[in-house]
């Protein structure tokens, strides 16, 4: 009997960006991902938000009409499965929820709010599906530069590894606004934009280059990329030009009209001022890096959507290992911050032995093992700062280090984890008193901080003791099971006094066991 044949799924991925919103609509099946519609329609909400935290009415009435030929579309084409999300443009608004209320009521589309680090996050990814070739450039010293409309996003990655990624606020929107209200002469504009520009990559550059070399530099925006073929002589087939090739293409489009531009180009006239700033922001990136090609592959915030959906649906396997990326950046902020990398790799294996012994019990995946693992990374980062208030400063260094990949709550988490590895657990009614954390999101931090500061009791003398640990249920204990290099008196009596609380959490008591 023949197999029965695959039918793909249609997909609709939709982004409220700040200069214009795009639909694309996917066939998706376990063969691959293909594109069949690309929808774009200019409304520069940017324009509005970034200025002054509101949308107008005029505009919010032209994302509705548009929000709902995007959904008149879907329905031609019989979709049920969508992902809307809504990017810095609605993100910096101060009434964002009102807006999201009125956007499903009028339009009838649900959509959803990106924060910075989720939406780098799903561009990463669209530029990981490349692959082979994002593979190979990223072996040398790599950056993605990723241009928004309200700020770029610098990733860097050392030998194909991502370690760091850090959020300006350089993107194409905001600096046209700057320099609307400046009103520079023509002559003017380039010395304008250096100092808007050069110094926060300055700070950039002597904070996280130092001895890196960045030879290769990944671009993603929806301006230049596009034309980065027909605009630079002697581009490959696989949008690499070498810098010098490059700066030559800024420099001569920096002073040639917009009209002129645009036929020559052939693109919107409108779209000629962002061409411009995003050229503008690379090339002095390429100046500051030293850099000597770049690549734009043309991969759109909407690919990233679209992949995301295709790899949870199991349609797609991972391009890359993307939790080995988020890991890699917690272990980079570790060492900022002058964090052991022995202690937090012992803290972790103890952390990951609990979890993983005691599975049916605390009901916990994948995503929340994640959360744990970076816990035990940073679990003392705050040192670097305060001795004596390690907990709180801890706190801080996280929910203000972006790591991609995370959302703000589960960076709050882990934050909260952490600062309660070292602190009085504070519980849901004094907890939501100052923050927005869900009962459910606490259940998560109670059940991790309980798993950390075990951890940490068999590491407190910070002198790596425990070379195997293994945990098993027995009834109503945790038998921890540690092959040890030398006794755990101390070990043994830190986590009794922190045994009272895990107890609390799970109704059961963990005991050390010398194998």
């Amino acid at each position: 009997m023949a197999d029965k044949k695959e039918t793909p799924r249609l997909f609709a991925a939709m982004d409220v960006g700040s200069f214009e919103l795009c639909m694309k609509i996917f066939e998706i099946s376990s063969g691959g991902m293909r594109q069949i519609e690309y929808i774009r329609q200019r409304l520069a909400l940017g324009t509005d938000s970034y200025v002054s935290k509101k949308i107008s009415l005029p505009k919010m009435e032209e994302l509705f009409r548009i929000l709902q030929e995007f959904k008149d579309v879907m329905r031609s084409y019989h979709i049920k499965e969508y992902r809307a999300y809504g990017t810095s443009a609605l993100r910096e608004t101060e009434n964002t929820e009102i807006l999201l209320d009125q956007i499903r009521n009028r339009s009838g589309i649900k959509l959803d709010i990106l924060s910075n680090s989720e939406q780098r996050f799903l561009d990463y990814k669209a530029i990981a599906a490349s692959g082979k070739q994002f593979d190979e450039i990223i072996a040398e010293g790599t950056a993605i530069v990723d241009i928004g409309g309200g700020s770029i996003q610098l990733s860097l990655f050392d030998k194909g590894r991502l370690v760091i990624t850090q959020s300006l606020k350089l993107g194409v929107l905001r600096l046209l606004e700057r320099l609307t209200a400046i009103k520079p002469r023509s002559s003017q504009v380039e010395a304008v934009l250096d100092e808007m520009i050069d110094g926060q990559l300055h700070v950039f550059r002597k904070m996280y280059l130092k001895e890196r070399e960045v030879k290769n530099l990944i671009v993603m925006d929806d301006y230049l990329s596009a034309h980065f073929r027909k605009a630079v002589a002697g581009t490959s087939e696989k949008n690499v030009v070498k810098a010098e090739d490059f700066l030559r293409f800024a420099e001569a489009i920096a002073p040639e009209g917009s009209e002129e531009l645009a036929e020559r180009l052939e693109l919107p006239e409108e779209s000629v001022p962002m061409l411009k700033i995003s050229a503008g922001i690379m090339k002095r990136v390429v100046r500051s890096f030293s850099a000597e090609a770049l690549w734009a592959p043309g991969a759109t915030l909407c690919d990233g959507i679209a992949y995301e959906y295709a790899e949870g649906k199991h349609l797609k396997s991972a391009a890359r290992d993307f939790e080995a990326d988020i890991l890699a950046c917690a272990s980079t902020i570790s060492r900022r911050y002058m964090g052991s990398r022995k202690r937090a790799a012992a803290m972790e294996q103890i952390a990951l032995a609990i979890f993983d012994g005691m599975r049916k019990v605390h009901g916990m995946g994948e995503r929340e093992r994640l959360l744990l693992r970076l816990s035990a990374i940073l679990h003392d980062c705050g040192k670097f700062i305060n001795l004596t208030n390690v907990g709180d400063c801890s706190y801080s260094i996280i929910m203000n280090t972006e790591m991609i990949g995370l959302s703000h709550l589960e960076r709050e988490m882990v934050a909260s984890v952490v600062k309660f590895n070292h602190e009085d657990f504070e519980y849901f009614e004094d907890l939501s008193a100052h923050s927005d954390i869900s009962e459910e999101a606490y259940l998560t931090i109670a059940k991790l901080t309980a798993i950390l500061r075990i951890a940490n009791a068999l590491d407190k003398s910070q002198k790596q003791k425990v070379k195997e640990i293994s945990a098993v249920m027995r009834e109503d204990r945790l038998l921890l099971t540690v092959d040890a290099g030398a006794d755990l008196l101390f070990e043994q009596e830190r986590v009794r006094a922190r045994a009272d609380f895990f107890e609390e959490v799970y109704g059961i008591r963990p005991e050390i066991c010398r194998k």
